[in-house]
């Protein structure tokens, strides 16, 4: 599938909204993106963890084993692994209180040398991900995780921040994307578009 149709299929099931939205970090937003509702249609959620993995590919990202952020990218990373034959590696939102109160499960998977791709839906400022880098590399002994794949990039800095911290990000989609392809088919106004690009040049990271 190619791009645009990609774009047109996650706003035709409601993934990209347009209004006034509160995002995790504080920002009001007049876009909101949100894929969790894309792995209740099978069809769609093969595609789209499919063109996560080829953006990898197409990125050089070698994964010996993949790890997606809570929760956004774990159906998509779940789909990869089996799809691929690649080690699912599980992050858990927070630190177990009770057992053996772990908070990354698969752990023995990740060998010195290995590398672990991040999947995840969305980035903003890409704390997620860091977070999620984080755990992985503590967990291990010698593990690389130096590689994440993203839905869509809000394109508000998280690159960069995910760069500082040792992370490249490959993307299927950008905001500026997004919004071009929805405009040149007529499911966004010119206003909504100025008020999206306005926003985020005014709101970065």
């Amino acid at each position: 599938m190619a791009n645009h149709e990609l774009i047109l299929s996650l706003h035709d099931m409601g993934a990209i909204k347009f209004g006034e939205f509160m995002l995790k970090n504080g920002m009001k937003s007049p876009v909101y993106f949100d894929f969790r509702d894309v792995p209740c249609y099978p069809k769609l959620l093969r595609t789209v963890a499919e063109a996560l993995w080829q953006a990898g590919s197409k990125g050089e990202a070698r994964a010996d084993s993949v790890c997606g952020v809570p929760i956004g990218g774990i159906a998509f990373c779940t789909v990869i692994a089996d799809h691929h034959e690649v080690p699912m590696v599980i992050k858990r939102k927070e630190e177990k209180s009770y057992g053996d109160k772990k908070l990354i499960h698969g752990e023995r998977v990740l060998t010195s040398g290995s590398r672990c791709m991040i999947v995840e839906d969305v980035v903003t400022t890409g704390a997620s991900i860091l977070e999620t880098a984080k755990a992985l590399r503590a967990a291990t002994d010698g593990a690389l995780v130096e590689d994440a794949v993203v839905i869509l990039d809000r394109e508000q800095g998280g690159r960069q921040k995910l760069l500082d911290g040792g992370i490249r990000m490959h993307t299927v989609l950008t905001t500026s994307e997004l919004l071009s392809v929805l405009h040149q088919h007529g499911r966004v106004t010119d206003e909504q578009v100025q008020s999206v690009k306005e926003f985020l040049k005014e709101n970065q990271c």
